[in-house]
């Protein structure tokens, strides 16, 4: 089997190392060189060509930003990021996931982290699965409707006030390849959309707030980190907060958000399979369920579990413009997924169900 190439860029000469003795313990990747920072990061892949890049986001020079858009606009190719855990660190992974970077690491302990070691399986596996991302779809830029409302029926707020009783809610799966996405699909629901929209996109804590402030300041529906005890409302998005599972629960006739910290399940807290499985035990209700681009299977048993009760419509991401088709695929695998979209027509898709 041929090896995956790999060139690691950090700044300092003691990560350098330590990333590079991790990813060299696994036979299936060989890292062909090292680079300090985003000029030399630059240089060396024209000369090394590596399969994907490893990109800590704070160096001198060069930073990694500034590094990740003339990578992707001159020498194009999956980088994983690598960002200390700050409020500013997750801001600046947010945007190098909008520049092309197709996947981050956090750092435990700050730029120079000594306890790396800690997650040395997530860098071995996320460069190991960085190097199967359809690399051509993170170079294309997002198709976002402009004229999205002037489409569709725009539903009058006197409605969606006096309309107390959702009927409908629409429920989303994401990891790989997720804020895009999101963004792609979010930016085009108009100002009054009368559904609310609950999401699990796989992050650590720390990231979804920065990620829900992100696409809010996009979208003309209101994005949010979700709280617990919260009651959602119609157009509305909550993203479940990373490190946590979110539920959905049936009070009276409304319907809360249940954060929990309860068993990581299928490798992921949250889970799109626990979100799903929540919303599947609530009867009476229609939901509209998506499972966009992702490595893995996470959604396939939450779907199963919506479908037994009939109450549920399913769409998944096609292979066509997914970055990663590992739960799109597994999720189509079933035969329970009503309809297979691309990323541009999923918007219109749920639009058309609501």
């Amino acid at each position: 089997m041929t090896k995956l190439n790999v060139l690691i860029v950090d700044d300092s000469a003691f990560m350098r190392k330590l990333i590079s003795n991790f990813l060299q313990e696994d036979s299936r990747i060989e890292v062909v060189g090292t680079a300090r920072n985003g000029i030399d990061a630059l240089n060396k892949i024209k000369i090394l060509n590596p399969d994907v890049v490893t990109l800590d986001v704070e160096m001198p020079e060069m930073n990694g930003i500034e590094a990740l858009k003339r990578i992707m606009s001159e020498v194009p190719r999956p980088v994983v990021m690598l960002s200390s855990t700050t409020k500013e660190g997750a801001e600046n992974t947010l945007l190098a996931i909008q520049h092309g970077a197709v996947d981050f690491i956090q750092k435990p302990s700050g730029p120079i982290s000594i306890d790396l070691h800690l997650i040395k399986n997530e860098i071995v596996t996320k460069v190991l699965n960085a190097g199967r991302v359809n690399i051509a779809l993170l170079k294309k830029p997002l198709k976002i409707q402009e004229t999205i409302t002037s489409r569709f029926v725009d539903y009058s707020k006197i409605e969606l006030e006096s309309n107390r009783s959702i009927k409908k809610i629409v429920c989303m799966g994401t990891s790989t390849g997720g804020p895009r996405a999101l963004q792609q699909v979010l930016t085009e629901f108009p100002r009054n959309y009368p559904l609310p929209i609950v999401i699990v996109q796989h992050m650590p804590a720390g990231f979804t707030k920065s990620l829900a402030n992100r696409l809010n300041s996009l979208c003309e529906i209101t994005v949010k980190e979700a709280e617990n005890g919260e009651f959602l409302k119609p157009g509305t998005a909550y993203i479940a907060p990373g490190g946590y599972h979110m539920k959905i629960k049936k009070i009276g006739t409304s319907f809360a958000v249940n954060i929990d910290e309860s068993e990581i399940t299928n490798g992921h807290r949250p889970s799109v399979d626990v979100l799903f499985e929540s919303l599947s035990e609530i009867k009476g209700i229609q939901k509209i369920s998506v499972i966009m681009t992702g490595m893995g299977t996470d959604g396939t048993y939450g779907l199963k579990k919506l479908k037994e009760t009939g109450q549920a419509v399913s769409i998944a991401e096609s292979q066509d413009t997914s970055i990663v088709f590992g739960m799109p695929k597994s999720a189509i695998e079933t035969h329970l997924v009503d309809r297979v979209e691309s990323l541009e027509d999923i918007a219109s898709t749920i639009l058309s169900l609501t």
